[in-house]
């Protein structure tokens, strides 16, 4: 059996506060509006079914390996690995696994930040009573002047790093397990609040019916067109789409999870603590699609304006129902939290690693690794403004899409990968067996299966798809 010394970062009080820090992680701003809108899109319960499905195949197995990974090695992402190569006698290439989820947490950060900067920025203007009355033409015009100011923006984005920066630095007791205990909790009772507020305020029938009607031919087939001249297509693209979001949406492959695996008590049970996270991440998506789309609804809104629909639709139906002002602030206070507990997980990787392999104290190395994110996301601030043009775009996008794309359609899936395979490839059976502490051997077969043939192959699926979609 490996070392089971504990991590040199510290450690989780307790397995509760394991599970909301990872659902922290897994929890962003994706949950609040793509999942809710991709499940009306493709079917509605139909799609649920099928993307809890690829949950169980993809996200829930990877996840377990990650996070034993972390736990086995009581490390960065990158030490972790250069540890494992050399306990189980395997490559030392296998440590691009640690290298590559810690570079595309960074990244993510360089452009992830300003997107939160976003939240935060109509944060105080929904308190203000900025969104009181807008129409539509008035929301669309405070979202442009909003990105269309490189300096609100860099303002914005200065004072979300610093606020995760602030945390990481802190440690893991006094700084990120103090922050998941009150975030975490905050954020499922505003989710509530806003369902409450949703249901008496707004089309509650119709958004149910939109996230729960269950078609399962959406799932393998898109229509476009009239209802009189409707044109229907074969194709399994909801499939991938929820592949891909269930790979996506649990922050698999980023260095985030094995990070925080690393901070788990040797008695707590990898597989159970897995199931809680998956189900609790599922259920703050549908939360959110039941906080939205029956406020959407209600005020005749397009509810399927992507991320325009934070941004720009739901100001409109803020502005316009009782009590909006401030059901609208505590809306984006929603967002700025699940933003947050997404952000300090992310940067969490190359901190400890600067920690271990440098000797660095956690606050020299939060901000430094934060402060070299800043100074890359300016080119992300830029892209929506100055460096919006053709002449600064490379293969037709701009440099905030340019890095969303590589990070999160290259390098994770690339990670979650190498992970699926070092695991069940590259290290020993024995490994994961003592990790995972299964009794039942039928259900560690099932997953030892899993990992090594069905996981890989449905993210090389995701990838492929991804790569085509670039193309």
């Amino acid at each position: 059996m490996g070392s089971r010394s504990a991590s040199m970062h510290g450690m989780w009080s307790s397995r509760a506060v394991f599970i909301m820090a990872t659902v922290g992680s897994a929890v962003g701003l994706g949950n609040i509006w793509k999942f809710p809108y991709i499940t009306g899109e493709y079917g509605g319960g139909a799609f649920v079914v099928v993307y809890l499905i690829c949950i169980a195949l993809i996200g829930v197995p990877i996840m377990m390996a990650e996070i034993l990974l972390g736990r086995r090695g009581r490390a960065s992402p990158i030490a972790t690995m250069k540890r494992l190569t050399r306990e189980q006698h395997s490559s030392p290439l296998w440590t691009l696994v640690g290298y590559s989820g810690v570079l595309a947490g960074f990244l993510i950060l360089s452009f992830y930040s300003v997107i939160a900067g976003w939240a935060l920025a109509y944060v105080f203007d929904s308190a203000a009573g900025g969104l009181n009355g807008i129409t539509a033409d008035g929301a669309g015009q405070k979202f442009g002047d909003l990105v269309g100011s490189w300096q609100t923006l860099l303002l914005w984005h200065t004072v979300f790093t610093l606020m995760t920066i602030v945390v990481v630095a802190r440690g893991v007791k006094n700084g990120l397990e103090r922050a998941v205990t009150v975030l975490m909790p905050a954020l499922f009772i505003m989710l509530l609040i806003m369902v409450g507020y949703a249901f008496i305020e707004g089309d509650f029938a119709r958004g149910f019916g939109f996230l729960f009607n269950t078609d399962f031919s959406k799932v393998f087939q898109l229509c476009t067109g009239t209802p009189e001249a409707l044109n229907c297509e074969f194709t399994g693209e909801p499939v991938v789409v929820a592949m891909g979001h269930a790979f996506f949406t649990l922050s698999l492959g980023m260095g985030a999870i094995m990070a925080y695996g690393a901070y788990v008590p040797d008695h707590a049970s990898i597989t159970g603590a897995t199931l809680t996270i998956a189900l609790a991440d599922t259920v703050v998506a549908l939360l959110a699609g039941l906080a939205i789309f029956p406020i959407v609804f209600a005020s005749g809104l397009e509810p399927s304006s992507g991320p325009g629909l934070i941004f720009q639709t739901l100001p409109i139906a803020f502005g316009n129902m009782p009590g909006g002002q401030w059901f609208g602030t505590l809306f984006f206070v929603l967002l700025v939290f699940a933003a947050w507990s997404s952000s300090i997980s992310i940067i969490e990787p190359a901190v400890a690693w600067l920690v271990d392999s440098r000797g660095w104290t956690r606050g020299v190395a939060a901000f430094a690794v934060g402060g070299l994110a800043w100074l890359i996301g300016i080119g992300s601030v830029l892209s929506f403004n100055l460096w919006s043009g053709e002449e600064y775009q490379l293969f037709g996008k701009t440099i905030f899409d340019l890095k969303d794309f590589l990070a999160s359609n290259i390098m994770l899936p690339l990670g979650g990968l190498l992970i699926a395979l070092f695991v069940g490839f590259g290290a020993g059976r024995q490994m994961a067996l003592e990790e995972l502490s299964i009794s039942r051997q039928r259900l560690f077969d099932a997953w030892w299966f899993v990992i090594r043939f069905v996981s890989p192959v449905g993210i090389v699926i995701v990838f492929l798809n991804s790569i085509k979609a670039f193309g």
